[in-house]
């Protein structure tokens, strides 16, 4: 006998679904990144991209640290509930779903599959890219699997759940390990003003060479308030940035910094602001012909 469904099942089995599509989602958005941060391609990627992806891993993880555990409460309360009364497996809405979550990861895996054929006929079968090809394949493979075991009764819903659970746990992990603790990460944003902070202080101090044909005494020269122009500081400690006169064309910057550069900066060719932790000083000496100073005007 049919079961009709009331304002609960229909709710339970919506949050279920979307708490499945989310999380499965989620980890392949995860994983996805993780092979971009592994395997950097020189043609598609640069820094900016690979901030990118650092960036949608924290996202990830986040989404999966919160839905994830969602969708493993629904669908153990959803099984209490069949078990209580098995015909309530019969509800129209649970058969809608189920047959609507089959006939995705179907299609799912019919156009991976096309499309890792046609690039092979084009010879543009990547490491990078079969491996996007494989995690896909292989989580909505699980999950058409899984499922089709659920409609026939047969779902071993333990072990599913606890191999999904370890699944998870082991992607998120490896997460914090490659994006770094959100300690770290704060302190690699400090690090990050840092840099901009040298990088401005280098740009007045070779506007002011143009200006005036030479260096200036001291960083305070440096400001205007007409441009609105004011020298920063160290944004953690406040401390003033070290700066020192070497000879009329060369000065040094020196600020103190938490971590060293991101692998991602030398990779990318930033290594003119690589940094170590610690005090790192950047060594600049100005360029006379492509910095002439400007000449005097007439009155």
């Amino acid at each position: 006998m049919e079961q009709k469904a009331g304002p609960k099942d229909v709710f339970l089995q919506l949050l279920n679904i979307i708490a499945l599509y989310v999380s499965a989602g989620m980890f392949i958005n995860l994983i996805f990144s993780y092979i971009n941060i592994w395997l950097p391609d020189a043609v598609s990627d640069n820094y900016y991209t690979l901030l990118a992806a650092r960036s949608s891993v924290r996202w990830a993880i986040a989404s999966l640290i919160v839905v994830f555990p969602v969708y493993i409460w629904a669908t153990w309360f959803l099984n209490k509930g069949y078990a209580a009364l098995p015909e309530k497996r019969e509800m129209k809405i649970r058969k809608w779903l189920l047959y609507f979550t089959l006939f995705l990861a179907g299609i799912i895996i019919i156009g991976d599959l096309v499309t890792l054929i046609y690039n092979l006929l084009q010879g543009e079968l990547t490491t990078r890219f079969s491996l996007k090809i494989l995690e896909v394949v292989a989580v909505a493979g699980g999950i058409f699997g899984y499922y089709i075991l659920d409609i026939k009764n047969r779902a071993p819903h333990k072990i599913f759940a606890y191999a999904a659970s370890l699944i998870m746990l082991a992607a998120i992990i490896a997460g914090f390990f490659l994006v770094g603790s959100p300690k770290e990460e704060r302190a690699r944003k400090f690090d990050d003003q840092r840099v901009q902070h040298i990088q401005l202080l280098q740009s007045e101090i070779i506007n002011y060479w143009v200006k005036k044909a030479a260096l200036p005494k001291s960083l305070n020269e440096l400001n205007d308030s007409i441009r609105g122009i004011a020298m920063p500081q160290d944004p953690e400690s406040g401390a003033v940035y070290v700066y020192e006169i070497k000879d009329k064309e060369s000065f040094k910057l020196c600020a103190t910094f938490n971590l060293p550069s991101a692998p991602e900066n030398i990779y990318y060719g930033n290594e003119n602001w690589a940094h170590d932790s610690g005090q790192t000083c950047f060594d600049r000496k100005i360029d006379k012909d492509l910095y002439k100073p400007e000449k005097p005007r007439s009155t």
